[in-house]
């Protein structure tokens, strides 16, 4: 395959920047085609493009012939029809979070996709693909502080929009903590708690922020996180990891710094996400082109968390949504991996 031709359904502000970046900044890659469900938003968008268009119904999108692959930047809902219909036309896709809304259906689409025997989606958990959290990964798979013991991070928002509510912390913000305890530890997460702190002030009526979720993963390992979205500051995103010989910290805006290191560290914060992340977006889309590209000789059209990731991390955030109802500490009801051959 000499040139990646996509789709990009959904195209507001995550979306958009996706079309850009495969534009501007992805090789072996073009954006032929572009969905969204207010039309002139796309016709804009595809006019800006050389050899673009714009197609209303994104299932139309999906069979279009000229579309190699597809990007998935449209709301959490409609993911699940989308997704199957990828798979029935057996088109590579990038869907960015969550998976699904529900751990049902974000189950079938895992089974639906082991049934062909190739793996075809990719989820958009896109720290994995941060420079300091892939350093800090290779060091934790160096064995470099020994037995990992405790994960801390911190999730701040300056804002959120006025459709959020306390399940939403969990289910967009917690998510991304969710699938890097994952990946930094290659294990499962079997219970989660959420605490409620006193409510900030300045947070909408209603709405439980901050948070601290607590997690406990299949060998016993802590994970804490702080998660404040209404802090009228910046974006903050920083984990520390603590072993049994030493701790990492990232997440300051200068760079992995590790305890006992020489040097100092200062700055200002990011003001969002697209700042923070930026380059680990264009890293992850890298990846992603290069796999598709290449998925005809291996059968795993992806280049990053599969479907099984975004499953995973559904079966927690619906744990941690009833742990925000409770109160209690919740088991993460999830099926065996092995119970689904190709999963």
């Amino acid at each position: 395959m000499s040139e990646l031709r996509v789709a990009v359904l959904g195209v507001g502000i995550m979306g958009a920047d996706h079309v850009a970046r495969l534009t501007n900044r992805i090789s072996g890659a073009r954006v032929v085609v572009v969905n969204d469900f207010v039309p002139e938003k796309a016709e804009k968008i595809a006019a800006s493009i050389p050899g673009c268009r714009a197609v209303t119904d994104p299932l139309d999108a999906i069979a279009d012939p000229d579309v190699d692959a597809v990007v998935l930047a449209t709301p959490g809902p409609t993911h699940d029809k989308q997704l199957l219909a990828c798979l029935e036309h057996g088109k590579p896709v990038l869907c960015e979070k969550p998976l699904t809304t529900d751990v049902e259906s974000s189950l079938e689409v895992v089974k639906r996709e082991a049934e062909l025997g190739k793996r075809l989606i990719q989820v958009g958990f896109m720290r994995r693909f941060d420079e300091e959290y892939m350093q800090l990964k290779a060091l934790l798979d160096a064995g470099e502080f020994g037995r990992s013991l405790v994960l801390h991070c911190v999730h701040r928002n300056p804002a959120v929009p006025p459709s959020f509510d306390s399940s939403m912390i969990v289910k967009d913000s917690l998510v991304h903590e969710v699938d890097v305890t994952r990946f930094l530890f290659d294990e499962e997460i079997d219970s989660i708690q959420i605490l409620k702190p006193a409510v900030n002030p300045g947070a909408p009526d209603g709405i439980q922020d901050p948070q601290i979720a607590v997690m406990r993963t299949v060998s016993g390992k802590h994970v804490d996180v702080e998660l404040f979205v209404t802090t009228g500051v910046a974006y903050e995103v920083r984990t520390e990891l603590v072993g049994e010989k030493g701790s990492a910290f990232i997440g300051l805006d200068v760079g992995l710094i590790r305890k006992g290191a020489s040097g100092t560290w200062g700055g200002t914060i990011t003001p969002g996400f697209r700042e923070r992340f930026g380059r680990a977006y264009d890293i992850e889309f890298q990846h992603w082109v290069e796999a598709v590209r290449h998925g005809t000789t291996t059968g795993d059209y992806t280049g990053g968390p599969t479907a099984w990731d975004g499953y995973a991390a559904a079966a927690v955030c619906a744990a941690g949504v009833e742990a925000l109802e409770t109160g209690l500490p919740v088991a993460v009801d999830m099926v065996a991996r092995e119970s689904i051959p190709g999963a």
